[in-house]
């Protein structure tokens, strides 16, 4: 596995590899990899001829009293975790290296991001076209992975990609969870013991809504009222909307979301499924 830290060291390869007549997979990561990265890998691993993980914790998708300073950080272990599920190559570039002046063109996500977690947190989306943007371009990838767990990320993304014609294909990941259903996370470091233990009622919520909804009943009150019994947490926000738009006029496929926050850490989750419950 090679360890790239420059944009020339990977235009460089991605030159020789286009030239092999390879395709190649991206998973972009903010590093500090858990099951859920390493099934996106598996996925690409199989879909591609070579893939390229990108680790880098993006400075423009945090607002000013956000965690960029302390987000969980372990270089070494996360190469020898992606190297181990196939990854064949890994650039992790400096954040000088991956903006090197100050960006004078500035991308916009429009409404998809006035809600949910976007709506709460202003220009993080759009810090997060920035970075997606640049990698497409300096991978030049085929396909291009994400997880469903940061659902509202996934749909803005595939509207990139749509609206502007990238030469490329998104690829979904289902959330991967643990044994008690809690959505794998780099932010569960910062969970206590006892906001461990209360966490898994996240989903629990979000299962419980999504079969109101099924019954046509609005799930918000009763998913707030279990929150606020089972966790020690502060609701951030419950929705239900159309996916990928969304717009609140559902019209096949509902995802329900929310966000909760712990003492030090705030964790999503949500679920995507059609009339008919898949």
């Amino acid at each position: 596995m090679l360890i790239l830290q420059t944009v020339n060291e990977l235009k460089e390869w991605v030159r020789d590899t286009k030239k092999a007549g390879k395709t190649i997979g991206l998973v972009p990561t903010m590093g500090f990899l858990h099951e859920g990265h390493l099934s996106l890998v598996k996925k690409a691993k199989a879909e591609n001829d070579k893939v390229v993980m990108s680790i880098f914790v993006n400075p423009a998708q945090f607002g000013p009293n956000e965690d960029f300073d302390r987000y969980p950080r372990d270089l070494k272990r996360d190469q020898e975790l992606a190297d181990v599920a196939g990854t064949d190559v890994i650039f992790a570039p400096s954040v000088e290296e991956m903006y090197p002046r100050e960006s004078q063109i500035q991308l916009s996500a429009g409404a998809q991001a006035d809600v949910l977690c976007g709506a709460k947190r202003p220009g993080h989306f759009d810090g997060v076209l920035k970075v997606v943007t640049k990698l497409f371009h300096l991978v030049e990838a085929d396909l291009a992975y994400f997880g469903q767990k940061d659902a509202q990320q996934l749909a803005i993304i595939e509207s990139l990609v749509a609206d502007y014609n990238f030469p490329m294909a998104i690829r979904r990941g289902e959330t991967v969870r643990e044994d008690d259903g809690l959505a794998k996370s780099s932010r569960n470091v910062y969970l206590s013991d006892a906001e461990r233990n209360e966490a898994p009622h996240l989903r629990k919520a979000l299962e419980m809504g999504k079969e109101l909804v099924l019954q046509g009943q609005d799930p918000i009150e009763p998913m707030t009222v279990y929150l606020t019994e089972n966790t020690s947490g502060i609701i951030d926000y419950i929705e239900l909307l159309d996916y990928p738009t969304l717009t609140t006029t559902i019209q096949q496929d509902a995802i329900l979301a929310l966000a909760v926050k712990f003492e030090k850490a705030r964790l999503i989750d949500n679920i995507i499924f059609n009339q008919k419950g898949n």
